[in-house]
């Protein structure tokens, strides 16, 4: 017998809502309830594209969801549900985990985690004591050239690795040709004072670069250097959004045992000028993950010119999305992707924290490894 899973929404303020409900609505198993948001700082000054109130109408048109609610805490009461997307600010994710918890309610939150690590513990306690399931979504899961580079790493083809590179960025998540957000007219583009009223670029709210894109950096290379971090050092800096007090401009340097990682986040880069990557260097070898107008691909590269390129095949039916991972694990009761797993993210989560406390403290700091398991 197949199940029906009664789908919820809390939080409209981040627009991958728009494609992580969209993989959910193809969902043959999927039949949806109603949504809700969460309090902002402060209101919106415009409607344009990808702000929340945009996301919002957007997603119950496509879905035809009808139902909504001004509290969340009223809808989880009121209403049966199964799973609950979250894509609310990052400062609100522990708060609505944990009351979806207390309902009996599992959940996919996208990414980051948290805004820091001890929210991050917050929400996989909540879960657990709740018995209930939180995958946490990363887009890169579903690159099959991530996937493949990763299998290329395990089976040893550049050696033990040396350094992870990442680096990723835009012009901002509501800027102009931050093709992601699709807002390509400069008639919809927002001004600094009304992005600044935005959650992006409030501190408080969990925004700035560094949550927004080190993140990807922090998951990508411990999955991919396979042990766990000991320190980070880094950096925040606001060069060109001065209307806002969250930084445009992140890196990290991350200090794994016998490797390292180089992570960066930008809100200014109108071209990336060089291969973003993630790019693995091994004793043997390079990877580079990337994609042409073939499609995606990993290239690896040796001295003297030795260059093979791999094309990844497409991610097995069935599981090729988060919408189809998480129903296949909650029908099945089989392990996530290992990228999503909670207590894994509690790893990912505890590099971000500690290149988040040095950018802060100017200091090196450990990362904290007596969180990452909890039973």
């Amino acid at each position: 017998m197949t199940n029906t899973y009664r789908l919820g929404i809390i939080g409209f303020g981040h627009m991958h809502i728009n494609n992580v409900a969209q993989l959910f609505d193809a969902h043959p198993q999927v039949q949806w309830v109603a949504c809700s948001d969460t309090m902002p700082i402060g209101p919106e000054l415009r409607k344009a594209p990808y702000t929340r109130e945009w996301n919002r109408e957007n997603v119950m048109s496509f879905t035809g969801m009808d139902t909504y609610y001004d509290v969340f805490y009223e809808m989880l009461v009121k209403e049966d549900l199964d799973i609950v997307i979250v894509t609310c600010e990052n400062a609100q994710h522990p708060a609505v985990v944990e009351a979806c918890a207390a309902s009996g309610v599992s959940v996919c939150v996208e990414k980051p985690m948290a805004a820091s690590l001890p929210d991050a513990l917050r929400m996989v306690r909540a879960c657990i004591a709740n018995d209930v399931s939180m995958v946490i979504n990363w887009p890169l899961t579903w690159s099959p050239a991530a996937r493949q580079a990763k299998e290329l790493i395990d089976e040893g083809t550049i050696g033990r690795v040396l350094e992870v590179k990442w680096r990723s960025g835009h012009t901002g998540p509501l800027g102009q040709g931050a093709a992601h957000a699709g807002v390509e007219d400069e008639a919809e583009t927002l001004s600094g004072v009304e992005r600044a009223a935005t959650w992006w670029h409030q501190t408080a709210a969990g925004g700035g670069a560094m949550l927004d894109y080190c993140c990807y950096g922090a998951m990508v290379s411990r999955w991919y250097i396979g042990k766990p971090a000991q320190a980070a050092m880094g950096m925040r800096a606001n060069l060109h959004s001065q209307w806002g007090d969250a930084e445009d401009n992140a890196a990290m340097l991350v200090r794994f045992p016998g490797a390292m990682a180089l992570l960066e986040g930008s809100w200014t880069t109108l071209d990336h000028g060089v291969p973003t990557g993630p790019i693995i260097y091994g004793t043997t070898g390079t990877l580079l993950v990337g994609s042409d107008d073939e499609g995606p691909f990993v290239r690896l590269t040796r001295g003297g010119g030795d260059t093979t390129v791999y094309r990844p095949d497409p991610l097995p039916e069935g599981r090729h999305n988060v919408a189809y991972e998480f129903i296949h694990h909650l029908d099945t009761g089989e392990p996530v992707h290992p990228t999503l797993d909670m207590q894994n993210n509690l790893e990912y989560m505890a590099i971000l924290d500690a290149g988040l406390r040095s950018a802060g403290s100017g200091q090196i700091e450990l990362v904290d490894s007596a969180a990452w398991s909890i039973g």
